[in-house]
């Protein structure tokens, strides 16, 4: 009576075995995820491809990998170039939004300003679950605008996020060692959304702190106020530096000068030394310093973004500001300049550019 029961338990053994050799895989192997990506920003823009690239390198090392079980899809409004009035801003958004709905993504991560006060915050308290990363405004601003979070360490919603601290203060330390003979740094931010953020930011670092030099910040309002100036800046004795974040700003005739120009030109007709908003600036002719890691924001944020897939809460991750800065110098620029950067400090550097501007 025995000899049956063996053989009808080793039968199901069997079976089970073979339904596992075909079932595990497909219990193994996650179904492809949908992450939309939204820029602020033209495609291969200074500060949003960095942190594109930051957030696929995180997923990538989170074991989400395009091609496999990854889907991405970006949308690039422009809003920096050439979508630049707040009624083209909009048009920007209601199109991104079409291709949110089109691709229904898993989950959505915005990158600066634009896309997340048009696009994201509209979204808050939805299904969708979404990531910022290079937030410069306030989120508690944002917040007044629409409920989307009840607090920074716990935001309790559908959104969560990396906010881009600039790091001012440390980056004046570090150019206050560079240059003893100063007293005072200039900074210089443009009337778009993104610019009065920044400035409201370096407000926020700044005051409070027991730093080696004054600051001064300034808005411009067109190009002509912003070359006289730095030309003012330059016949300034005390001035020791200068930081260059008006980035979007429309001349007399109407024109639109926006961050290559603007920083090219400053790198020809200045000669003060620059801090660098972007450690990417640097390879566009400034002079460095401790600048915001772009690409290590992006991480963050990937980070983020891969803690939900995995099934995590956006409202249980707390907003976090972006950690790391950069120690970034261009040997072309100093040379230029007549600066003779230390060698320790060079050693300290995260990258040192030796080529010149594109």
């Amino acid at each position: 009576m025995k000899i049956p029961y063996v053989r009808t338990c080793a039968g199901i053994a069997l079976l089970g075995a073979v339904l596992l050799f075909f079932v595990r895989p497909l219990m193994a192997e996650p179904p492809p995820y949908h992450v939309f990506i939204l820029h602020s920003y033209e495609a291969d823009h200074v500060c949003g491809e960095p942190q594109h690239k930051g957030v696929v390198s995180a997923l990538r090392d989170a074991g989400y990998r395009e091609g496999e079980n990854l889907n991405i899809e970006a949308y690039h409004m422009d809003t920096k170039r050439k979508n630049n009035t707040e009624a083209l801003i909009r048009e920007q958004a209601a199109a991104a939004k079409r291709a949110i709905h089109r691709f229904a993504p898993d989950l959505l991560v915005t990158l600066d300003d634009n896309a997340f006060r048009t696009v994201a915050l509209p979204l808050a308290g939805t299904d969708l679950p979404i990531v910022f990363s290079g937030m410069n405004g306030q989120p508690e601003d944002y917040n007044r605008r629409r409920p989307f979070m009840a607090s920074r360490k716990a935001p309790g919603g559908n959104i969560t996020g990396v906010y881009e601290k600039l790091h001012i203060a440390d980056a004046i330390r570090v150019h206050s060692k560079l240059f003893p003979g100063a007293s005072a740094l200039r900074i210089y931010t443009d009337p778009s959304p993104t610019g009065q953020a920044i400035a409201r930011q370096v407000r926020a670092e700044l005051e409070g702190e027991t730093l080696p030099w004054r600051w001064d910040l300034r808005r411009v309002e067109t190009w002509e106020d912003y070359t006289d100036e730095i030309l003012a800046a330059n016949r300034a004795g005390d001035v020791g530096g200068i930081y260059p974040a008006a980035l979007l700003l429309k001349d007399r005739a109407g024109g639109t000068r926006t961050a290559p120009e603007i920083l090219a030109w400053t790198a020809a007709q200045s000669k003060k030394p620059e801090i660098a908003l972007n450690y990417a600036f640097t390879r566009m002719g400034l002079f460095g310093g401790a600048a915001v890691d772009f690409f290590a924001m992006g991480r963050e944020a990937g980070e983020m973004a891969a803690r939900i897939l995995e099934g995590a809460s956006p409202g249980d991750i707390p907003i976090r500001e972006a950690e790391r800065y950069a120690l970034v110098f261009n040997l072309k620029r100093a040379e230029a300049l007549g600066v003779d950067i230390p060698s320790d400090v060079l050693m300290a550097a995260d990258e040192v550019v030796t080529a010149d501007p594109p």
